[in-house]
């Protein structure tokens, strides 16, 4: 059974950081690419970060690259997203994701490719 359980989230004033974590189980974690997602209420589940099975490749979205950072460890079958300067309109539930047997530089930037879906966890950022 694949699980992937996401930490780190809470609450933290405009301008602060936080570090997610999400941790898989069940797949073999080298041959997956992985991303975090977020859906903030009333809109749809859009793409923060996607990174490919090694870490050669990473996407990251318009509104959060050069303040986030995805990182993966696969010895730890842990991916990161690293959040600084942070934005109340980054608020939303996010989550982490994985799908495997792709190929080793693909990213997979759209939510629809992802098999293996975490339960999410929240970020609220206070003006």
């Amino acid at each position: 059974q694949v699980q992937l359980v996401e930490s780190g989230g809470g609450l933290v004033q405009a301008g602060g950081s936080l570090r997610l974590s999400c941790a898989v189980s069940g797949v073999s974690f080298s041959l997956c690419a992985t991303g975090w997602f977020r859906q903030a209420p009333g809109k749809e589940r859009e793409t923060v970060a996607s990174i490919s099975r090694f870490g050669g490749n990473s996407y990251y979205a318009d509104s959060v690259k050069g303040r986030f950072t995805i990182s993966r460890d696969n010895a730890k079958n842990t991916v990161y997203l690293q959040m600084n300067s942070l934005k109340p309109e980054d608020t939303a539930v996010y989550y982490c994701a994985t799908t495997d047997y792709v190929a080793a530089g693909y990213t997979g930037p759209s939510p629809s490719v992802y098999k293996y879906w975490g339960q999410g966890t929240q970020v609220t950022v206070s003006s």
